[in-house]
């Protein structure tokens, strides 16, 4: 039996030999975080500078793109290192906090999208209150609350994480993850798991019932409303509801990878399982949010029109 402050590293199972094709797949990962990081960056810009997007809808998206850039920073840069290594391995502190970067990063994604949910519900359903109800102070108070929170309950997981005796160092993904470092635990994980348990009730389950509610609220008024209310509730609640679609799914695969027997599915199927909810919410999001809400493409527009002059 080993403690796990003995263990200097990790080692990736499932990573594979790609031979000649190691560099074109640097490449194109590399491509994939230069696509994330301009897009994202961009849309931050185009909200930043312009006045007529500092509405509370627009800030949220902010900081919902800000974590797009996180998350993406948090896996990245250490898939292009793997990718070019042949000794695909992790010292434990860097694997430690890779895990804090991946699961803040999955906890702020839902809590930001649950709060947009909420700031729609808002103008949808009471568009009369609305400029009382979603002040710039509580806005601001939502994002620091929603940073400060998720930083607090996952900084507290590593202490339950480290002194865990560990019976092997071998982790069967491309990436740090919790569980997999769990699973090879010899030690009781009773504590551990029941905190994962109230973690989870506070940034799952929580954040869903919110979005459930507000959801719920917002199709009785459209039903029962004028056409103009319907259009509105489609026009900025179609963005949202497909960002949190493509999330859900990535976090749906990722839960489903980690815990059950996946020995059957392909080796790259799985890999790109447990990259989906890293990888196509901070890449698609951007597209989303700037082709369907026309005060940003409009915005996105002019600024690069006015660059390229």
């Amino acid at each position: 039996m080993t403690n796990s402050t003995q263990i200097s590293y990790f080692m990736f199972a499932a990573y594979f030999d790609t031979g000649l094709f190691k560099h074109l797949c640097f490449l194109i990962v590399m491509f994939l975080y230069m696509l994330i990081l301009c897009s994202n960056l961009l849309l931050i810009v185009v909200i930043c500078v312009n006045r007529s997007l500092h509405e509370p809808m627009y800030m949220f998206l902010c900081s919902l793109f800000v974590n797009e850039l996180y998350g993406s920073t948090g896996l990245f840069p250490f898939l292009l290192l793997q990718i070019l290594s042949d000794i695909h391995t992790v010292s434990a502190s860097a694997c430690f906090l890779q895990i804090f970067c991946v699961y803040s990063y999955g906890s702020v994604e839902l809590l930001n999208l649950a709060v947009i949910s909420y700031d729609r519900y808002l103008a949808i359903c009471y568009p009369l209150q609305y400029n009382t109800r979603m002040t710039y102070e509580k806005v601001a108070l939502f994002i620091v609350l929603i940073w400060l929170v998720v930083f607090l309950v996952n900084f507290f997981t590593l202490p339950l994480i480290v002194p865990l005796q560990l019976c092997g160092n071998i982790i069967n993904k491309v990436y740090c993850d919790n569980h997999s470092v769990v699973k090879l635990a010899c030690s009781d994980t009773t504590v551990i798991n029941i905190y994962g348990l109230i973690v989870s009730a506070f940034s799952v389950f929580g954040p869903l019932t919110l979005i459930c509610y507000t959801y719920i609220k917002i199709l009785k008024v459209c039903f029962s409303g004028s056409k103009q209310t319907r259009q509105k509730a489609v026009s900025t609640c179609t963005p949202h509801l497909a960002s949190l679609l493509n999330f859900s799914f990535g976090a749906f695969f990722e839960i489903v990878q980690s815990r059950f027997n996946m020995t059957g599915v392909p080796n790259m199927l799985r890999i790109f399982l447990s990259l989906y909810f890293l990888t196509c919410p901070p890449l698609f999001n951007p597209v989303i949010y700037g082709l369907k809400l026309s005060k940003i493409r409009v915005t996105c527009k002019n600024l690069i029109l006015n660059v390229g002059c």
